[in-house]
């Protein structure tokens, strides 16, 4: 028996065929595009995500259904919003990413309402243009057309897993779980059930949003002329960072992981009992099949692998993602360059959609290897002010770090960062845990895996980074601490 993984992420899709001892036997993945309308605003057309959907899972399982796969999982970049026309399935407009920053007056406007502390008691978030409803509410407000469907029940709202599942299961099923839907702001996190109060703070129809379902469990069944043949159930799903979080068996409270990718997420595992906190942010971990819900104390940073994006993309510094560390190499340090990559404004713990990258410390010798080097530093800088937070607010001790993700393979950045946090770093040998956490969930969810403890057996380390000296590196973080200072406020 395999299990079929699908990492809807926000660069591209990962799809991994999962053996029974957790071990990765196929892989398959496929970029697509991304659209930058106006400055601040990030776009993904949902078609050319389903596409992307089929060609990864037509790689992993090489075209033919006949490996043996017995269920899927899916996982997802959460915050994005997917509206689609409920007989067609078409969408009537682009997705608005995640990291897309058009609803900062939106939230302003709330914010001077007086209505954040009540969203926060409620959904254990703020009111911040990551988060899915503020860009519901913006298409209401200016894309009356498309909203138009929305209000007359022809169009669906989602998450990019709902949207996923619509799709594999032919349109048959409209539904997301607690993970994603506690990222949404329209979740109450006590309840475990969409809020009444919620859906009319920010004009959302109720009866527009998917069914809620239990992280693992079968919810649906692939309809096979629209996913490559198979006939096989869906019961897996997971925002990406809880199933990173599943991924690394991080299943006791108190377990820890770092996922970097296009963003980096701190989440630590709290247990049955929200934690709130100031400055960092409140969600579900994932839903048992009995409707009992496990918590997670997250902190999101919003571009870390994107900034080494940015270098090959924008600058042309490199040819591509892997050269970043080679090239950090070749030089001792950053040499006084600072970059603080606000490209999107600034996530956990400094929640800022103001500000805008920053380049500081540049010199007449200044080169592209220092360029490398501090963008490596930025990601290591980012994830201890997390961290951080995380310990200070909540009193929640980080003894060692579990990371994962494409960037963890960099061992430049995995060292810079057990310097920086003054713990070990532990890197596994199975980087792509988000999609592997989804995996785990669908096999849980159909008896391929009999319980979590099982699961736990799986778990290998590959390296582990211990800090040099044995202490923190605080003389750089402090240079970065007045270089965030600096981007803030840029661009209101």
């Amino acid at each position: 028996m395999s299990v079929l993984a699908l990492d809807v992420g926000t660069t591209g899709v990962t799809a991994l065929v999962v053996g029974e001892d957790g071990g990765v036997l196929r892989r398959g993945y496929q970029e697509f595009p991304q659209h930058f309308p106006q400055p601040g605003w990030v776009e993904h057309e949902p078609e050319e995500i389903w596409q992307a959907v089929l060609a990864a899972a037509r790689a992993a399982t090489a075209g033919s259904p006949s490996h043996g796969i017995t269920c899927i999982g899916v996982t997802d970049q959460r915050e994005t919003v997917v509206l689609w026309d409920r007989e067609t399935l078409a969408a009537p407009r682009r997705a608005i990413v995640w990291q897309d920053r058009r609803t900062t007056a939106l939230c302003e406007r709330l914010k001077d309402a007086g209505h954040e502390p009540r969203v926060a008691e409620l959904t254990g978030l703020r009111l911040d243009p990551y988060f899915t409803a503020t860009k519901l509410l913006w298409l209401a407000e200016q894309d009356p057309a498309a909203w138009q469907g929305v209000l007359d029940g022809k169009t669906a709202v989602g998450t990019v897993d709902s949207y996923v599942v619509t799709r594999l299961t032919g349109g048959r099923r409209h539904v997301t779980d607690a993970s994603n839907a506690s990222r949404t702001l329209l979740f109450d996190l006590r309840t475990g059930a969409w809020s009444d109060e919620l859906c009319e703070l920010f004009g959302v129809p109720r009866s527009a949003l998917p069914e809620v379902v239990p992280s693992y469990g079968e919810v649906g069944r692939t309809d096979p002329r629209a996913f490559l043949g198979l006939d096989v159930p869906v019961a897996g799903i997971a925002g990406d960072q809880q199933a990173a979080l599943f991924g690394q068996g991080c299943y006791d409270p108190g377990r820890s992981k770092c996922t970097y990718g296009t963003g980096s997420f701190v989440l630590v595992n709290t247990g049955r009992v929200p934690v709130l906190s100031d400055r960092l942010l409140t969600t579900v971990a994932w839903m048992e099949p009995d409707g009992s819900l496990v918590y997670a104390l997250e902190g999101a940073v919003f571009v870390t692998g994107a900034a080494v994006q940015w270098l090959r993309d924008g600058l042309q510094v490199i040819g591509s993602a892997s050269e970043v560390e080679a090239l950090a190499r070749t030089v001792p340090d950053s040499d006084g360059v600072v970059f603080v990559p606000a490209l999107t404004g600034l996530g956990a713990p400094h929640w800022d959609p103001d500000a805008r990258g920053t380049l500081l410390g540049i010199s007449r010798g200044t080169t592209r290897a220092h360029l490398a080097r501090a963008t490596l530093d930025a990601i290591a800088f980012q994830v201890r002010d997390v961290v951080d937070a995380m310990t200070a607010e909540a009193g929640l001790a980080v003894p060692a770090l579990q990371v994962d993700g494409g960037a963890s393979a960099n061992d430049l950045l995995c060292q810079l960062q057990a310097d920086q946090l003054g713990v070990p770093v532990q890197r596994p040998r199975v980087l792509e845990t988000t999609a592997l956490g989804a995996a785990f969930l669908a096999g849980l969810g159909t008896g391929v895996w009999s319980s979590p403890d099982e699961l736990v057996d799986t778990w290998q380390l590959e390296r582990r980074f211990q800090p040099a000296g044995g202490v923190r590196d605080d003389g750089s973080h402090a240079r970065w601490s007045r270089a965030v200072e600096r981007a803030k406020g840029w661009a209101p």
